[in-house]
């Protein structure tokens, strides 16, 4: 099945980074979700003077980049805490969107289904919100 093509302009506009996975687990009353907490390094600097500081920040002016995905791979992941360490890639542009009352803030970046299933990982460890190029 082929899809509509796309200019390169329109494919640069998709953002795909390296996360790590901190936390992973089923959400509860479903068959495919998996709840994610995945790491994607500090967050670009805060202007000058704000006080806006989460429970992940690293120090003065350092945020880190924590955000909660829901994915609908629990079919492949038979003990979702083997994912947590884990560097994967997400598409993490996407608008964020309510799965069962979980916002998810970005997708997993995987190919295949069923025995072809496959995580997409870099093949050594590099910071969390490394880009993909």
């Amino acid at each position: 099945m082929s899809k509509e093509r796309i200019s390169i302009d329109e494919f640069s506009k998709i953002e795909v980074k390296v996360g790590t996975v901190r936390t992973a687990e089923r959400v509860p009353d479903t068959d495919k979700l998996l709840r994610l907490t995945v790491d994607f390094g500090l967050k670009p600097s805060q202007s000058e003077g704000s006080a806006d500081q989460s429970p992940e920040a690293t120090g003065v002016g350092e945020e880190r980049d924590v955000r909660q995905i829901v994915s609908g791979i629990a079919a492949y992941v038979s003990e979702p805490s083997s994912l947590v360490g884990r560097q994967l890639a997400f598409v993490t542009n996407l608008e964020p969107r309510t799965i069962r009352g979980l916002e998810s803030n970005g997708m997993l970046f995987a190919v295949g289904s069923d025995d072809t299933f496959a995580f997409l990982t870099p093949d050594r460890e590099v910071p969390p919100g490394t880009s993909a190029h």
